[in-house]
């Protein structure tokens, strides 16, 4: 007898029941190089516009993309046509500049200077692995906020661009207040409980297209775009309050959690590099913890 054979019996199992192979495949576009690089989008509209603009179906963080760049046509039979869209910088397929070309399966389009995506097919089950591999890779695990890799990543795309067009970024620093007691007192869980109840607060007050990370430990930081100075101001304020105004609850507990928040924006002459925006905001957030605490200060220079 083997040691197989001791083990417990095979589970019989019906194969209908089992994920059947896919028949169907999808067009989609996979970033390959630039800024998100593993992000999917699947091609699922008769026409799909690739560029910087909020507006657009594929927005892309590049400095040298236009706003409405390029141009995904869906065809009959599942043909995909790519038509570039007057671009400042051109689009390119295999490296050959292009204004009208059918894709085909393996193609690397790269549109502004570092960008490139290859388009594929996907069926759904490749199309899911390739999601939850993008996303492990850019979320925080306990809280599933982006991570510190991706808001740096991203800092650095944004504030590129604020420089270039001179659009106003946003750069908040959260801390939530004696932190250290909750794990003293509750203990390490609450405090996990703290941390994600906290990021759900505030992920589910803010914009899809706003960067809301876990910069480490109980720090946070969020990245918002379009948003002048006054106004950020007066959503860090309603963040605060959205934190501080609801107990929060573990383990039939009711606990008081308040946040101080720091807040930079561009643009701004002091401010020269991404670095010196997050040295700005903290400066800020320093500023709110000695002011008391639970309070949103910005850095004005």
């Amino acid at each position: 007898m083997t040691g197989d054979d001791n083990s417990e019996s095979t589970k019989i199992v019906s194969i209908s029941n089992l994920q059947s192979p896919q028949k169907k495949n999808y067009a989609c576009l996979i970033v390959i190089a630039g800024s998100n690089v593993g992000q999917m989008f699947r091609i699922d509209l008769e026409e799909m516009v690739i560029g910087r603009g909020h507006l657009n179906q594929i927005m892309l963080i590049d400095d040298g993309i236009s706003r409405s760049h390029c141009r995904l046509i869906a065809l009959p039979g599942g043909e995909v046509m790519l038509e570039d869209l007057h671009s400042t910088n051109g689009t390119y397929i295999n490296s050959e500049r292009v204004s009208r070309r059918l894709l085909k399966d393996g193609d690397k389009i790269q549109v502004g200077s570092t960008s490139i995506l290859k388009f594929t097919y996907h069926d759904n089950i490749e199309e899911n692995f390739q999601r939850q591999m993008f996303e492990s890779a850019l979320r925080d695990g306990l809280t599933k906020t982006y991570n510190k890799r991706y808001f740096v990543e991203r800092l650095e795309a944004e504030f590129a661009y604020a420089l270039r067009h001179h659009f106003p970024v946003t750069l908040f620093m959260f801390d939530l207040d004696h932190f250290k007691r909750f794990n003293d007192t509750y203990g390490h869980l609450c405090g996990d409980a703290v941390l994600v109840e906290m990021a759900r607060r505030v992920t589910g007050s803010i914009r899809s297209e706003d960067v809301f990370a876990r910069y480490g430990g109980e720090e946070f930081a969020l990245i918002t775009r379009g948003i002048p100075h006054d106004n950020a101001v007066i959503l860090g304020d309603r963040l605060r309050m959205n934190i501080a105004n609801r107990p929060f609850v573990y383990d039939n507990q009711q606990m008081t959690v308040t946040v101080s928040i720091g807040i930079a924006s561009l643009p701004n002459p002091a401010i020269n590099s991404a670095e010196e925006l997050v040295d700005a905001a903290d400066r800020a957030l320093y500023q709110a913890k000695h002011a008391g605490r639970n309070r949103v200060c910005s850095f004005n220079k």
